[in-house]
């Protein structure tokens, strides 16, 4: 990590480097996210330079704020937690700017720059890919505005044409779509070598039939203030690719209107929901409010489903026309239905009624609160476990990804070895001629005896005197 502390001069236009840090990350620092890096060499920075930035406004210039990490951050770490009460007496605000310190020219040294990419707000991106194969040929573009908005395009090409010709095509089509839009800055970029490299003159365009499509591009580009040409692998180009080879396989007819595609993220599988709906459109409780409202129990329901309902009406009260659940506090709950549990886990998850917590807690919180439903624990763990933030900023817990299994011995080696040395010739005078031996590995404590048959009963009772009792 490196600090660069700087003061304006007296007339205030002019700015002059006072201090200068460095220092190595250790080897649990260098396993940081790049963000609590950032906040770990602030930190770090201002206990170095405590003196300057205690009586004076500090203005950092970084590349991301951890100020407003740390501010906004809806659960912080403990170690997060500690750096946000030590820097909250410094008075330090956040400019992003790519320009440090720059000494007077009187110096004879010139500006000091820092190495990290500006974000250019009018930089617009573009991926193009072409697709050739036996059903046709097809072409994509992507625009991506600087909000990181997408705007695809696609085309069929309907004559004969080589891969090499449909990759110029696509791009020809992308730097067409830019500039009817109006883009001046623009960053292309393509799975084709052949094309990315021609465009960038590294390589001789030598077949008759791309030099059109290359002289095409060269006058396209002129177009634009700033134009970069990159080249990356198909796997990050999915998108392109994907509009490409639609265009190709599909057969579309000229007066047919197709309307844009819209893509959208499932977090889950569709027959997981966070509660469970009833197909006639009735809440959970509505059986039970019936009972305890009227004695009415379902058209279709039988002997089992009514001894059911009753013994389930037992722990609710009516009000009204609101239906209250008894707690073991002898506190009444009162039942929502779908829609109101699903807004009541987004108010109390999301930080009204404090952190982001888990589900246990968030149900525990919401029957505090006086609401209630029959899975209300199952569809908190399910809520918190599909919330983003929980998944980015929450403690990692460091726990086996196996079930734990438990150890025949308390300690290591806590074993004992038994080995039988062969017939000994001669015999011994009382006519022994095997020796039984037990070793402890830890202590390498011995035990031996000697018999003259190695027999079931006689190794139990060794152990059973010796090593047991």
């Amino acid at each position: 990590m490196g600090c660069v502390m700087g003061q304006h001069d007296e007339s205030g236009k002019r700015e002059k480097a006072i201090y200068y840090l460095s220092k190595k990350f250790t080897e649990y620092e260098a396993r940081y996210s790049s963000i609590e890096k950032f906040c770990c060499a602030l930190v770090w920075a201002a206990r170095r330079l405590r003196q300057y930035m205690l009586y004076h406004t500090t203005w950092l210039i970084s590349k991301l704020d951890p100020i407003k990490y740390m501010m906004e951050s809806p659960a912080l770490s403990r170690r997060m937690a500690r750096w946000q009460i030590l820097l909250s007496e410094y008075d330090i605000t956040y400019e992003c700017n790519n320009r440090l310190f720059g000494n007077s020219k009187d110096r004879g040294t010139r500006a000091i720059k820092i190495g990290l990419p500006r974000r250019r707000l009018d930089l617009w991106k573009l991926s193009f890919d072409g697709a050739s194969n036996a059903l046709g040929h097809g072409i994509g573009a992507v625009l991506v505005s600087p909000e990181g908005n997408h705007y695809p395009f696609t085309a069929r090409l309907n004559f004969f044409c080589t891969n090499n010709i449909a990759e110029y095509e696509a791009c020809i089509m992308g730097l067409r779509a830019a500039i009817e839009r109006d883009i001046k800055i623009l960053k292309v970029s393509g799975d084709s070598a052949l094309v990315i490299y021609q465009i960038r003159g590294y390589w001789e365009v030598r077949d008759s039939k791309l030099v059109k499509y290359h002289n095409l591009v060269v006058e396209l580009v002129r177009e634009f203030e700033e134009v970069t040409f990159n080249y990356f692998p198909r796997e990050e180009n999915q998108l392109a690719d994907a509009l490409a080879t639609l265009a190709s396989m599909f057969k579309a007819n000229r007066e047919a209107e197709i309307m844009p595609l819209q893509m959208s993220i499932y977090e889950g599988p569709a027959h997981c929901f966070s509660i469970e709906k009833e197909a006639d459109g009735q809440p959970w409780f509505h059986d039970i409010l019936e009972y305890v409202k009227n004695q009415g129990y379902p058209g279709q329901a039988n002997e089992n489903d009514k001894r059911t309902i009753r013994r389930m009406a037992a722990g609710f009260v009516l009000d009204g026309d609101i239906l209250y659940k008894k707690g073991k506090d002898q506190v009444l709950l009162r039942c929502v239905d779908n829609s109101e549990a699903r807004k009541i886990l987004e108010e109390v998850h999301e930080g009204i009624c404090g952190t982001h917590a888990n589900g246990f807690t968030m149900a525990r919180k919401i029957m505090r609160l006086g609401y209630y439903w029959l899975t209300m624990e199952s569809d908190c763990i399910r809520y918190a476990r599909k919330c983003h933030k929980c998944q980015i900023y929450g403690d990692k817990i460091h726990a086996a990804p196996s079930p734990l299994h438990v150890m025949t011995s308390p300690w290591p080696f806590s074993i004992w070895g038994m080995d039988v040395i062969e017939p000994i010739f001669p015999k011994a005078s009382n006519g022994h001629r095997f020796i039984f031996v037990v070793i402890d590995y830890f202590t390498k404590w011995v035990e031996a005896a000697s018999f003259a048959n190695v027999t079931k009963n006689a190794v139990c009772k060794f152990l059973k005197k010796e090593i047991i009792c």
